[in-house]
This record gives C-alpha cells, structure tokens and sequence, in this order.
C-alpha cells in the first residue's frame, strides 16, 4: 500500500470538512473541570498519553480533489496548549469558553488544541476543541475513558493507535456489504441434478423465498429513503434566522441522574425521553408562535446515533481508533403540546419509531458523500439533511463512576457538537459520574440568552411525577 493511500481521509471524515462554512465551523468542544490540575502535570499527560494517537500530528490538507492526513513538519506540543492563570469565577469562565468557541483553529496546524485554566474558581478548567475530522463524539469519549482512570493510582493501561486511513479496504468492504444485501439468498441454490417434480417446486419455492426478502429490502429501503427525503422542513420561526457566526455556550449545575431516573420508572418510559421532552419544552417558548400557529408549528431536532453496532465487521473501528461512526435522525418535538405528560408521551412514540429505522445509515451515507461530489453540487446534499431541523441535541453517556486524569479527580464534563448548515442552536446533555448537566452552543442570532433555555429546561424536570 502507498503511503498517499494509507493516508487518505475516509469519506465520513472528510465530509467535515467539506460542510465547514466561515460562520459555523465544524468543530467539537469538551470541557472537564479537574480539580488540582496543575500546567506541567498536563504537559506530561500530553506528552506520554495524548500523542500516543498518531493522528494528532496530522493535520488535513486538500490535495487536488481529496483530503489527506499529512504530518506537520514542525509539530510542538507548545502550539496546542495555552495556559491561562485568571481566577474566572463561574460566569467569567463562561464567558471565556465562548470567547474560545469563538477563535478560529489554524489552518497550518493539527485541527486540536487545548485550553488551561488552573486556577479556575471551583477547581481547574481543561478546554478542548478539536475539528470534527479526527473524530466524532464517542471517538474523543472512548478516548477520555482509556486515559482517565477510575483510581487516582491506576496509570492507562492501553492507548493509542496508529494511523491507518486504509481508503481502498473501506471502499471494497462497502461495496461488498451491499452486495450481500442484493444477493441475499442466492448462495444456497447450488447446482445439481435435474430436480423432479417435488424437487423442481421446492427450489422454485426457495427463488421465491429469496426474491422476496430482496424484494422486502429494497421496498424497505426505498420506503425508508421516501419518507426520509419527503419530511416537512422545520417552520420558519426565531430560531431559523440567518447566523452571525458569533456563538454563545452555557452549561447548567449538575442535577442527580436519579431524578430523571425516578421520573422515567413512574411515568414507563426511558430516560431519553426525559431528557428529550426538557428540551422540547424550552423550544417551544423560543419559537416566536401564538397558539394558534404552535397548532401548526413542525419542528425537528436531529439527533446523533451511533451506528458502530450496525455496520459488517470490516467497516466497525477497531478498539482505540479515531473517526466518525454516527448517523443522525430528525425526531419531531412536539412544541404544540399543552403539558409535560403530553410532550413526554409523543416523544416517547416518535423515539420508537425512530428506534429500528434505516434513517441513521442514509443520513451518514449522505453525509460521508459530501466530500466525493462537486463543490457546487454539495449544498443541495446539505440542505436534504439539515434543513430538517432547528437545533440539534446531542445525548453525551459518561461512564457511572467518577475518573481521573493525571491523578486528579474529573469533577465535571461538557461536550458541546457542531451545528451543521444553518442550525444555531445545539443542546448538549451530558452525564457522568451519576449526574447530568445540559449545555446549550447557540448563534447570537438564534438565542441572545442561553441561561434562561437552561433555567427552562430545568423547571420542566420539577413539573413531572417525582421531578422536584
């Protein structure tokens, strides 16, 4: 194999970067409070820990019509990590972490870089924002897992991986996975002595049983595909406005997943849900509608799902390796619902129906296509998938028990995703350590206050069975 081979960009990588506008850049966020973190302790978390993953000396660079992973030639740990020694009380610190969601990455550079503020009221503040590029959500979360162990004195056991963007062995593994689907049935007529009558009915009852399932798949997916292309764009309202490319993020206390586990066992459904319907609720008063027009209102929120367990063997990622690995699907927020329960049981049935379908995969499909098709073709496939939906909510699960990175307790942890196309709002739900915290991301022009979509999302925990 080449070394250009092995280093192109696959597909689903690529298409980060291929959906990046000047206003909204694709780029991930993380933020942990770590209580004692002290500079020279990260530096060498850094050193030995971080950099095992060979991808984070590469950098993306666009070669003709392709994305290549190429080394930087003058990597220093020194550009990817900033000390900052103000003592930001809370609000300060928001603040501040806006103010870095709002600074650009270098382009000449590994897309990554890291923020800390060690002496951060309520213990040290550790910032990460890296480009959607290197890795979706769950990558960067299994990542964190193998790093930060649950004992103070347990050092990471196995970390790092080499990269081995094998372009080539991911496209024959596709290619072969649909034509499995296709011939599905086929491999068990093999053939033999003329049948008799009997015989000649038993195999004509065998093709019709294989041209059925076939037949089942195709009309299943074209059925899957129809209704995925044929859902109603999001109604025009306060939160579908031209974006400034000037963002805000907030995060919320933590509150005791016990709660939302209470209220889930009372009322029969899932925690999801729970969380789903406190987010629909703080929609539904953002929107700009009276009454009369939230009858008629239609709103999505798309919802990253991971298809890791979906996928045939050769295309699932090893244990360790970075990419992105999800699909999304656009679940219906009923902001025309007059109470809790109500909004809680639609999202219930909405997540069910939701829960088998094929959505995810077309979307991920549409979206790794992004960067395989012309630059004037490419806003059509943008707006097919996100002109779906008015935020996205991303559902972040950390591990029970609480971690350690670097021997120091992991006291907090905030994702917050990008928003791809016109979306400006994403609302990040988090747990960890047997609580939960939401963040909202949010365009200036989408929602001036964050604080009080996190204050609404709250209050309509306390309205539920058990919530208060």
């Amino acid at each position: 194999m080449s070394h250009e081979q092995s280093h192109l960009l696959l597909p689903a990588d690529s298409a980060w970067l291929a959906l990046e506008r000047p206003e909204n850049p694709m780029t991930i966020t993380v933020m942990l409070r770590v209580e004692g973190l002290t500079a020279a302790r990260f530096r060498e978390f850094l050193r030995v820990y971080w950099m095992a993953w060979e991808r984070f000396r590469f950098m993306p660079v666009k070669s003709g019509a392709v994305w290549r992973w190429e080394p930087d030639p003058v990597f220093d740990l020194k550009h990817h990590l900033d000390v900052v020694i103000d003592r930001f009380t809370r609000d300060q610190l928001q603040e501040w972490v806006s103010a870095r969601l709002n600074q650009p990455l270098a382009l000449y550079r590994p897309r990554w870089k890291f923020w800390l503020a060690p002496n951060a009221e309520g213990g040290a503040a550790l910032l990460l924002r890296v480009h959607h590029c290197y890795a979706d959500g769950l990558s960067l979360l299994g990542i964190f897992d193998r790093l930060c162990p649950p004992s103070p004195q347990q050092h990471p056991a196995i970390y790092g991986a080499a990269e081995k963007s094998d372009l080539s062995r991911w496209t024959t593994a596709a290619q072969a996975w649909l034509e499995q689907l296709v011939q599905s049935g086929e491999t068990t007529l093999e053939p033999g002595p003329a049948p008799d009558q009997e015989g000649e009915a038993s195999q004509r009852s065998q093709v019709g049983g294989m041209l059925e399932r076939v037949a089942h798949k195709g009309v299943k997916l074209v059925h899957e595909l129809t209704e995925f292309l044929v859902e109603p764009a999001d109604s025009p309202s306060e939160l579908k406005r031209p974006l400034l490319g000037r963002r805000l993020c907030r995060w919320s206390a933590p509150v005791p997943l016990d709660r939302f586990r209470a209220i889930a066992r009372s009322t029969r459904v899932t925690i999801n849900d729970v969380l789903l319907s406190c987010v629909a609720a703080a929609v539904r008063t953002r929107l700009g509608f009276d009454e009369e027009q939230l009858d008629d209102a239609v709103l999505h929120a798309a919802i990253p799902v991971d298809i890791r367990s979906r996928l045939p063997d050769e295309l699932k990622p090893e244990a360790g390796e970075l990419g992105n690995f999800f699909g999304t699907v656009f679940v219906p927020l009923p902001v025309d619902g007059e109470s809790p329960l109500e909004r809680l049981y639609r999202i219930k049935h909405e997540t069910r129906r939701l829960k088998k379908s094929w959505q995810p995969g077309i979307s991920w499909g549409l979206a790794s296509s992004a960067s395989l098709i012309p630059e004037t073709l490419r806003q059509p496939i943008a707006d097919v998938l996100y002109h779906k939906a008015s935020a996205v909510v991303s559902n972040v699960p950390g591990t029970p028990e609480p971690r350690y990175l670097a021997g120091c307790p992991i006291t907090e942890q905030m994702f917050w995703v990008p928003q791809a196309g016109d979306i400006g709002l994403g609302v990040s739900i988090v747990s960890y350590g047997g609580q939960v915290q939401f963040g909202v991301v949010a365009d200036e022009a989408t929602l001036a206050n964050p604080d009080t979509f996190l204050t609404d999302c709250l209050l309509e925990l306390e309205q539920f069975p058990g919530g208060s």
